[in-house]
């Protein structure tokens, strides 16, 4: 059972809790429940093995995540060079100056939207999600 409990904190303490919930990624209210667990907890050992395994499986949650978007990365690579080299086929020797000078424009085209889509989003495994659940509805 959770009980609801309504306190104060000086401003700084509230902003310096809000900070460090924002940089951890965890809610305010478990980093408190932590603290006062902590504090509350005779046995050393047991505090310190019971933060330690928050921590351990907060790591795991997310190496999982990077495991999956590592993973996502590596196939639409292989996929997109499957597909280029299979639907490119090569270019006659009086052709090549034209194709990279054309080549040399649409990466830097590329690069700008890449720049764009980073700091704007939404993420290539948002979208994919986003697609799927379409699908799947």
């Amino acid at each position: 059972m959770i009980v609801k409990r309504t306190f104060r904190l000086p401003a700084q303490l509230a902003d310096d809790l809000a900070r460090h919930a924002r940089r951890l990624g965890v809610t305010q209210g478990l980093i408190l429940e932590t603290a006062l667990q902590s504090i509350l907890t005779h046995d050393d050992t047991e505090r310190v093995e019971a933060a330690f395994t928050r921590r351990m499986d907060k790591l795991a949650r997310q190496l999982d995540k990077l495991d999956y978007h590592v993973e996502v990365t590596n196939e639409t690579l292989a996929l997109f060079v499957r597909f280029w080299l299979t639907a490119n086929p090569p270019l006659p020797d009086s052709a090549l100056a034209a194709a990279k000078a054309k080549g040399n424009e649409r990466y830097e085209g590329f690069v700008e939207v890449l720049a764009r889509k980073l700091e704007a989003g939404p993420r290539l495994t948002d979208e994919l999600r986003r697609d799927v659940e379409a699908r799947d509805d």
